[in-house]
């Protein structure tokens, strides 16, 4: 299994770095032990198990992993998205210290759309194809916010001309199949920012856009949050676009937290073993000569997830006591680490 992208540095953005333990003051999210099962035909499936961290204000924490691992499924259930057979069987989502994962589901739809924004990959998943772009946002505008149709259509204009839709005075009045994907996404990102949301949650948002494109929108994400004070979950398998505009970095696998630091701890010098083989896959100019570092193996069904560590089967250091007991996320050399191996180095900090 190769990890990575051949265009990573493609989109060279820059932006200021946090900082280091700003998402642990008053963090906009906190997600404590959070875990998400599924009822079927063969029993209960624990799809998350036990996931934890926080987004400080204006940060941006991108969530890495292999397809399968449960970035996407984070996400959903943050935002109360998860559709039956799925649940939330355990722990705590806090927004702005308020716990939202048990408010009833009216409430919750107001949450959603007002303090957290949405971007999904494919733009046609949240833009309705018999409603001009307009129609859209204004709409969003009026149901989450005290304001007048003319100036919700006003601010719309003004919204994608922020987001930078050429000629927004006529695009407003635009059908979705009309624009290039590239401008449709900059419409949900619009649509995800008209309410002025605390937290945007983005999942895979350049995966469908060539690399120029990608650049440009994440170019506009990273300024929406450094200008507008935004936090934002970035969802993605692509280490360049983590690398282009994240602060912290949380490696997942089989629905578990391996790994959290700085983005540059993370790419530069990971510390766990799953970590460090999505690094080594990635191409990079200096070593272009030499080959690809592959994981073996694949990650494991939801159904026979590995005793002790899950990712021991594929860990070229693991030992004994990886079969066993599973590791929990510890402090390790200024980051957190879900590793035996770094357990003579544990800390007393909180997650």
């Amino acid at each position: 299994m190769t990890f990575g992208t051949a265009v990573r540095g493609a989109a060279s953005v820059s932006h200021p770095v946090k900082a280091e333990g700003s998402e642990k003051a008053n963090p906009v999210l906190e997600v404590r032990n959070l875990v998400v099962e599924f009822d079927t035909d063969d029993g209960r499936l624990r799809a998350l198990d036990g996931v934890s961290f926080s987004i400080g204000r204006g940060e941006v924490l991108g969530v890495v992993g292999e397809s399968g691992a449960g970035k996407s499924l984070t996400g959903m259930s943050v935002s109360r998205m998860i559709q039956p057979p799925g649940h939330i069987a355990g722990g705590e989502v806090l927004l702005a210290g308020k716990r939202i994962d048990q408010l009833p589901p009216r409430e919750m739809r107001q949450i959603r759309g007002k303090r957290i924004g949405m971007i999904f990959q494919d733009p046609m998943t949240s833009l309705n194809p018999l409603f001009t772009v307009g129609d859209q946002l204004a709409e969003t505008m009026r149901v989450h916010l005290s304001i007048s149709r003319r100036a919700a259509w006003q601010r719309a204009i003004e919204l994608l001309d922020e987001v930078g839709v050429p000629s927004p005075a006529d695009r407003v009045n635009a059908y979705p199949h009309e624009l290039s994907g590239g401008m449709r996404q900059r419409v949900v990102i619009a649509l995800a920012m008209c309410a002025e949301p605390e937290l945007i949650i983005a999942d895979e948002p350049t995966t469908a856009l060539d690399v120029a494109v990608q650049a440009q929108i994440l170019d506009l994400l990273a300024r929406i949050c450094d200008e507008h004070g935004t936090s934002m979950m970035l969802v993605t398998h692509d280490m360049g676009v983590i690398a282009d505009i994240a602060n912290r970095v949380a490696v997942m696998y089989a629905g578990r937290i391996v790994e959290i630091g700085t983005c540059d701890e993370v790419t530069n010098a990971a510390s766990h073993p799953y970590s460090q083989g999505l690094m080594g896959a990635i191409p990079t100019l200096e070593d272009r000569n030499e080959p690809l570092l592959q994981i073996p193996g694949s990650m494991p069904r939801l159904s026979a997830i590995p005793r002790g560590c899950s990712f021991n089967p594929r860990c070229g250091q693991a030992f004994q006591r990886c079969t066993i007991e599973r590791p929990s996320l510890l402090y390790a050399d200024g980051r957190q680490v879900a590793c035996h191996l770094y357990d003579s180095v544990t800390g007393d900090e909180p997650t």
